[in-house]
């Protein structure tokens, strides 16, 4: 689902602004109650279980803020970051993992963030748009044909 409001999201902001300009309504700069809920209830789930985390984050913001997608982006990368963070500190204490895994992830994720945020900076929103959507769309067949 958050991977077609990604899709849409351009579709349902303009049809958005149109609404507030004929009510005269003015867009909240941060959201509002409603994407603070939807934010906090990606990071508990993303917190435990990060599969598709960053593209509920993206579906989240791309609906309730006016912005880029790039800025949106980055908030989503820093946003996780301080989530999975969080949740790592807390599972430290709670479970037994791999370090062996711990570190080929963390190795591979602060490189794949550093690779990521100069790529997609350089993107159109919509060729970044496109990018987010077909990786998703990969992964998803991918899930299902395990």
């Amino acid at each position: 689902m958050a991977l077609v409001l990604v899709i849409l999201q351009p579709r349902i902001s303009k049809a958005v602004q149109r609404r507030r300009e004929h009510t005269g309504t003015v867009a909240r700069t941060d959201g509002g109650p409603l994407l603070f809920t939807g934010l906090m209830l990606a990071s508990v789930y993303g917190g435990y279980f990060t599969a598709a985390q960053g593209i509920i984050y993206l579906s989240l913001m791309g609906m309730l803020l006016d912005d880029t997608m790039q800025r949106l982006n980055a908030v989503k990368n820093v946003l996780a970051a301080v989530v999975n963070s969080i949740a790592a500190l807390f599972f430290l204490f709670v479970a037994h993992f791999d370090w062996t895994a711990v570190v080929l992830i963390a190795v591979g994720s602060a490189i794949g963030g550093q690779i990521g945020a100069k790529v997609g900076r350089r993107l159109s929103p919509t060729v970044l748009r496109a990018l987010i959507v077909t990786v998703g769309t990969v992964a998803i067949v991918q899930l299902l044909l395990r």
